[in-house]
């Protein structure tokens, strides 16, 4: 296992997108099968919205706050780089982990690079992303919930002994001095991602299509309901106009609930295998009008 600690920043989406090996997206979702690990305090922070979906732009943002919030928090050195990123890659004959695997890793180089500390409650937000074969990437904000600067020392030979431990316990192989070889490097990286990474993302795919075309409560039906309200509304006008647009709206509905049962035939048809239904159920619809939003930090333009 290679740790390698990144220069540190002020704009989270590099680090995100440097993890993700993309860039950030207010489309995709990661919670479920992307973020393997996480800040304890953030139990707290989405307790009333635990099921809902976070976007890759929304951990960027969440990783951000702490900047915005404590405009004057610094280092001693009067440094505003906030933003910590680390990542260790396996061996490449290394076998693939499992995501609790990957979890335990995340906790253990948080605590060895003294990032994530037992018992306390006002820490450093982080998070660990198992976005690319054979690698974590952990990344911080340096602001700690109260509003000072971390006393972070990081020090990379604890890193190390902690990596040579995880090793050892893992069964994992420790990297060659001479380093990787090249043509198997090459090989690992073009290997595709273990089957129950696309299961689980199947799975949640088609819960969200599910979600969004169900009829009783799903933000599409919200929409063909005022727009029959509209269109019922508008017949009854004595205008001359009126009943013609109401008309139009009623063929918008229409083509309304067969977007609904598309949704609903392709939710269908979508694999999924039992494991992964059972794993992590679909989230239940959200009774709002809008298609629903993540939960995170007031909205701004960087």
């Amino acid at each position: 296992m290679i740790i390698r600690i990144h220069e540190r920043g002020t704009d989270p989406n590099e680090a995100v997108a440097e993890a993700l090996g993309r860039p950030v997206s207010t489309k995709e979702g990661l919670t479920d099968h992307t973020v393997v690990a996480h800040w304890p305090g953030l139990d707290a922070y989405t307790l009333d919205d635990e099921e809902r979906i976070w976007t890759s732009a929304d951990w960027a943002e969440h990783l951000d706050d702490p900047i915005w919030q404590h405009p004057f928090a610094a280092s001693p050195q009067g440094d505003r780089r906030a933003i910590w990123h680390a990542s260790a890659r396996l061996h490449p004959d290394d076998r693939d982990l499992t995501r609790p695997e990957w979890a335990e890793i995340a906790h253990r180089l948080a605590r060895a690079a003294d990032v994530q500390r037992p018992g306390d409650e006002l820490g450093c937000r982080w998070i660990a992303v198992q976005a690319q074969p054979g690698r974590i990437d952990l990344l911080a904000n340096l602001i700690r919930a109260d509003g000072t600067w971390t006393t972070h020392r990081l020090n990379p030979s604890r890193l190390a002994a902690e990596s040579r431990r995880l090793e050892a316990e893992l069964g994992l192989i420790s990297p060659s001095p001479g380093g990787a070889d090249p043509q198997k490097a090459a090989r690992f990286a073009q290997r595709a991602r273990p089957p129950f990474a696309v299961a689980d993302a199947t799975a949640q795919l088609a819960g969200l299509l599910r979600q969004l075309a169900d009829e009783n409560s799903g933000p599409l039906s919200t929409v063909r309901g005022l727009v029959e309200h509209a269109a019922y509304r508008l017949d009854r006008l004595p205008a001359a106009h009126g009943p013609d647009s109401a008309h139009q709206l009623e063929l918008i509905a229409g083509r309304l609930h067969g977007i609904q049962r598309d949704l609903d035939s392709l939710a269908a048809a979508l694999p999924a295998t039992h494991q992964a239904s059972s794993a992590r159920p679909t989230p239940p619809s959200p009774q709002v009008v809008a298609p629903p939003v993540p939960p995170g930090p007031t909205r701004r333009a960087h």
